[in-house]
C-alpha cells in the first residue's frame, strides 16, 4: 500500500485556495487538522498542554457549565465553520442561540455555515493569526463576541462587536466580565488566568 502521504493532495501552511478546494483536499486529510483564514491553509502544530490544552479545556468547562444552565444555548468545540469563501475554521469553543435566525445552520454534510454569537480562541503559537486574520473574518461574518486568551503574554480579551468593530469589554472592579449577548455569562478573568476552576464557575449565572 502506497504511503498516504505520497496519495493525498499537498495541504501545507502558506498555501493559498478557495474554500471549496481547501475542504475537497481536507476531507482526503484525516491526518491533518487545518483552518483556511483569509485564503490562507493553516496545518496545525501538535499541541502543547501548558500552552493550549490545558486552558482550552478551561474555556469548554467554563461554557460547558453555562450551556448546562440555558436551554436555548448550543456549544461546541472544534468544529468546522464555514464562514464565507475564504474561511473554514475550527474555534477552540463557541456558543450560539439554538432559535435565533443569525445562528449558524447545518448544511447538508453536517458541517455549520455561519457565525457563532460568541468565539473563544486560545492563542499561543497562533496569537498573530487570531488577533489578525482570524478576528477580521469573525469581524466580517458577524460574531458578536470573540474571546481571545493570550496565553504566554498571561491576558484575556474579550471584544464585543459595535457598529462593525470590535471593541474591548472591560472588567468591572470585581475584575469580572459579563457577555452582552449571553445574559449571566460572566468570567473572573483573573480566576481563569490562574487555573481556578471553582472561583470561574462561582460567577456563572
Amino acid at each position: 500500500m502506497a504511503n498516504l502521504r505520497t496519495e493525498a493532495p499537498v495541504l501545507e501552511s502558506g498555501d493559498r485556495m478557495t474554500r471549496p478546494e481547501f475542504h475537497r483536499r481536507y476531507l482526503l486529510r484525516p491526518d491533518l487538522k487545518a483552518e483556511l483564514v483569509e485564503g490562507v491553509v493553516y496545518v496545525a502544530s501538535p499541541v502543547r498542554y501548558e500552552y493550549h490544552d490545558k486552558q482550552a479545556a478551561f474555556v469548554r468547562g467554563w461554557l460547558f457549565a453555562y450551556a448546562a444552565r440555558h436551554r436555548d444555548v448550543e456549544l461546541g468545540n472544534d468544529a468546522t465553520l464555514i464562514l464565507d469563501n475564504d474561511n473554514e475554521v475550527q474555534p477552540d469553543a463557541f456558543l450560539f442561540l439554538r432559535n435565533d435566525p443569525t445562528s449558524p445552520k447545518p448544511n447538508p454534510n453536517g458541517l455549520l455555515v455561519g457565525a457563532p454569537q460568541l468565539v473563544v480562541e486560545v492563542a499561543g503559537s497562533s496569537m498573530s493569526r487570531d488577533l489578525g486574520d482570524k478576528l477580521r473574518a469573525y469581524r466580517r461574518n458577524g460574531a458578536l463576541e470573540y474571546i481571545v486568551w493570550r496565553v504566554e503574554d498571561g491576558a484575556i480579551d474579550w471584544l464585543r462587536l459595535v457598529d462593525g468593530e470590535y471593541e474591548r469589554l472591560a472588567p468591572g472592579p470585581d475584575g469580572i466580565v459579563e457577555s452582552e449577548t449571553f445574559p449571566g455569562l460572566r468570567l473572573d478573568v483573573a480566576a481563569m488566568l490562574a487555573l481556578d476552576a471553582a472561583a470561574v464557575l462561582a460567577t456563572l449565572g
